[in-house]
């Protein structure tokens, strides 16, 4: 048909990135646009029934595996894949598949670093997938214009972010690296150059959300921008929720058996992503703050910094002793050491707040689910991510973390477990505080739902992208 429009995404391995996108390419099926998920030959199985549900259910979306050439070796396509990891590999098999089908543009993530040079040569339209929100890219932005972290005297003296509609504190300490290096601001190389050339980028979030940053985003920073968020909303039945990411280190009816037993906004469901490697040391501190707080809780534990092969990092006994099981005779806390059901624990009633790394998708999902947030950011834009929850929207308390960490190098000094213990108690006690947040956390949860929904704002941008493309298609007939 004259009328259908193509589009494809190339998602980027892990979780933080290949995950919200797999949601944009469901959610553009949703509408009725032929989405095609292009990926290396080994990382389809971690969403693949979601997107055989969507096709039963008469979806126009499908999974198109790139061919390498002989000999080649497939990226790392598990959820902890940092990105840093190279997909070069996938250039030719990619500018191959473009010529031949000529899709009508393609979503691709900025982590695919040498794409633009690629797609743009054969001359299929480019939209960027940058995985953040607008909050933080503006305020990044005006850092990089003004400087004001130059201006203090130490690490831990704090500025505030000129330019801003509200006022934001950080300290040199909670900044990327980039923002601190010679020249600094803005990092260097094809990622970064590559969003001027698109037609566009494609925004995970939703304008009740942030609507002055979402306005000073598109005015100031980007040629063209949609905004077609919370993606995650995309996930409706059970099975999408469950599955989604990769397979829980846990039955779902085991979880949600041990939530149903526990009273309404009781529990704190605790997870730090996909990337975040947390010391023995801070584990400890993180296990002795929560037994303090006497707040029952859900304990999705990652994978574990290890400074070397045959370091620390490797050890189990990182609990305080008999933790597990005064845990297991109190009923007060459920630990999953893995992968755990985000989407379908943040959604049920008995949880009552979240002690998250701060990443976006987590962040936006805490926020869908209507819940107020523990503040532990680690590394990348969590930091700007922490000040948006709990400055801008006063939906979260901070845990106190002060130290921005690259995705591999060893942390710096734990949070006490007395930090911890107060920021839980402050936002799970039920005391006048604690309220008001989950007031406006539940009010930002309905937002959320409405602006997905056909009329809402999030749904109007995403046809809007769809319309564009159609324009182009018959400027081209």
């Amino acid at each position: 048909m004259a009328d259908e429009v193509e589009m494809f995404f190339f998602p980027f391995m892990g979780g933080g990135h290949q995950i919200p996108m797999i949601d944009i390419a469901r959610l553009f099926a949703s509408h009725g646009v032929k989405s095609t998920i292009v990926v290396a030959p080994n990382n389809a199985l971690s969403f693949q029934r979601s997107i055989v549900r969507d096709q039963d259910s008469g979806r126009p979306i499908s999974i198109q595996p790139l061919d390498l050439p002989p000999g080649s070796k497939p990226p790392n396509s598990d959820m902890s894949a940092t990105p840093f990891t190279d997909t070069s590999m996938l250039q030719e098999p990619l500018r191959l598949l473009l010529i031949a089908r000529q899709p009508d543009c393609i979503v691709v993530d900025m982590f695919h670093r040498w794409s633009a040079d690629v797609i743009d040569a054969v001359g299929v339209p480019r939209i960027v997938f940058n995985g953040n929100g607008c909050f933080s890219r503006y305020a990044q932005q005006l850092i990089r214009i003004y400087e004001p972290h130059e201006k203090v005297q130490s690490e831990y003296e704090p500025f505030e972010i000129p330019g801003l509609p509200d006022r934001i504190v950080m300290t040199r300490s909670q900044l990327p690296h980039f923002h601190k290096s010679q020249g600094g601001g803005k990092p260097r190389g094809r990622m970064w150059n590559s969003e001027d050339r698109s037609l566009g980028v494609v925004i995970n979030s939703f304008i009740d959300l942030e609507p002055a940053y979402v306005e000073g985003f598109k005015k100031e920073m980007a040629k063209k921008a949609w905004v077609v968020g919370p993606v995650s909303l995309c996930n409706r039945n059970v099975e999408d929720k469950a599955e989604r990411g990769q397979q829980a280190a846990i039955d779902e009816q085991s979880c949600l058996s041990w939530l149903n037993a526990k009273e309404t906004n009781s529990v704190l469901y605790v997870s730090f992503g996909s990337l975040a490697r947390l010391t023995p040391k801070q584990l400890l501190e993180i296990a002795y703050g929560l037994e303090a707080s006497s707040c029952s809780f859900i304990w999705a534990v990652g994978k574990i910094f290890k400074p070397s092969e045959n370091g620390e990092g490797g050890r189990e006994d990182w609990l305080p002793s008999g933790f597990e099981e005064r845990l297991k005779e109190s009923r007060k806390g459920l630990i999953i050491k893995g992968w755990a059901p985000q989407l379908l624990i943040l959604e049920h009633p008995s949880v009552g707040g979240y002690m998250t790394h701060c990443g976006w998708n987590s962040t936006l999902e805490g926020v869908s689910a209507g819940v107020p947030m523990v503040t532990f950011p680690h590394s990348a834009e969590q930091f700007f991510n922490e000040k948006l929850i709990t400055d801008v929207l006063r939906i979260g308390v901070q845990v106190g973390s002060m130290e921005w960490t690259s995705w591999n190098a060893e942390p710096g000094p734990p949070v006490g477990r007395e930090k911890v213990e107060a920021a839980v108690r402050k936002v799970m006690d039920g005391g006048e505080e604690a309220a008001e947040m989950r007031r406006k956390a539940k009010d930002l949860g309905e937002k959320a739902k409405r602006a997905v929904e056909q009329g809402g704002s999030s749904y109007e941008d995403a046809e809007a992208l769809i319309q564009e493309l159609k324009s182009r298609k018959k400027v081209q007939l």
